[in-house]
C-alpha cells in the first residue's frame, strides 16, 4: 500500500468565515495528484496554513509525511519540513523587474545579477519543466500574462524538489483553455517528479485537468466527496 503522505482527520478551524473550516477526512498518498473544490480564497488559505504547520487546528489532527503537525517543535523544525513541500501560489512573491531566470535562481543562491553559470542551468531547466518558452527566459517578470507568473512561481516550488505540491488558486484569472493547459501542465510534472499535489481551486476545469481525484467540500460538514462518483442533482452512485 502506498503511504499516506497527508492525513486529516475531523478538523476544524476558526479563521473568522462565515463558518469554521471543517475537513472530516482526507487522506493523500504518495505522488497522487488530488484536487479540492469549494475552498475559497481566505479558505484555501487556512487549509495551506494547516497543511504546513504554519498554524494548527482548533479540533482534529494533521498528519504530515506521517508525523503530526502538533509535533513540530521550533523553527527549525518548521523550516526542514517545509523543506519539503513545494507552495503555488499569489502569496509566493516574484521580483517583477527581475529575469525569468533571475527569478528561478532564487531558490538556489542569492547570487542573481547574473546568477552563476551553473545555477543559471539549474534555473534554465526549471523553465523547461513548467513550460516557459526560451524567449521570454531574459524578459522582466512584469511583462509576463498571468499565466507566466504562474508558471515562474511553479518553477520556484519545484526548485528544491518538493515530496508534495500545493496549489492554492493558481488558475484564477486565467480563461478555461490557459487553466486547463497550465493544470495538465502541472499534473505531469508532479508526475515526473514523483510528488504528491494537492490543489485548492474552485475552477472545476482546472481541477479536472490537474488532479486524477477531484473532491467537493460540504463546508457545513466538511465531508470531501468525490465527484466522480456523484450523479445529476447530486445524487450519490454506487
Amino acid at each position: 500500500m502506498t503511504p499516506a503522505v497527508l492525513e486529516i482527520a475531523g478538523v476544524s478551524k476558526d479563521y473568522r468565515g462565515l463558518r469554521p473550516l471543517r475537513i472530516h477526512e482526507l487522506v493523500v498518498a504518495a505522488g497522487e495528484p488530488v484536487a479540492l473544490l469549494g475552498f475559497d480564497r481566505p479558505a484555501a488559505e487556512v487549509l495551506i496554513n494547516l497543511v504546513t504547520g504554519a498554524s494548527l487546528p482548533d479540533a482534529g489532527h494533521i498528519w504530515l509525511f506521517g508525523r503530526p503537525t502538533s509535533e513540530i517543535s521550533d523553527s527549525a523544525d518548521w523550516l526542514s519540513t517545509v523543506d519539503r513541500i513545494g507552495i503555488v501560489s499569489e502569496r509566493a512573491v516574484l521580483l517583477e523587474r527581475l529575469t525569468v531566470i533571475q527569478n528561478l535562481a532564487m531558490p538556489f543562491t542569492l547570487e542573481i545579477e547574473p546568477p552563476p553559470d551553473d545555477v543559471r542551468a539549474r534555473a534554465a531547466q526549471l523553465a523547461l519543466e513548467v513550460g516557459l518558452p526560451e524567449p521570454a527566459w531574459t524578459r522582466p517578470v512584469a511583462e509576463l500574462d498571468a499565466t507566466g507568473h504562474a508558471r515562474v512561481r511553479a518553477g520556484r516550488a519545484i526548485a528544491l524538489d518538493p515530496a508534495v505540491l500545493l496549489l492554492e488558486h493558481v488558475s484564477a484569472g486565467l480563461s478555461p483553455a490557459d487553466a486547463g493547459a497550465l493544470g495538465a501542465d502541472l499534473r505531469g510534472l508532479a508526475a515526473r517528479r514523483g510528488a504528491a499535489l494537492v490543489a485548492a481551486t474552485a475552477d472545476e476545469g482546472f481541477a479536472g485537468a490537474v488532479a486524477s481525484r477531484v473532491l467537493t467540500l460540504d463546508p457545513a460538514t466538511g465531508k470531501l466527496h468525490d465527484r466522480r462518483r456523484t450523479g445529476w442533482f447530486g445524487r450519490r452512485l454506487g
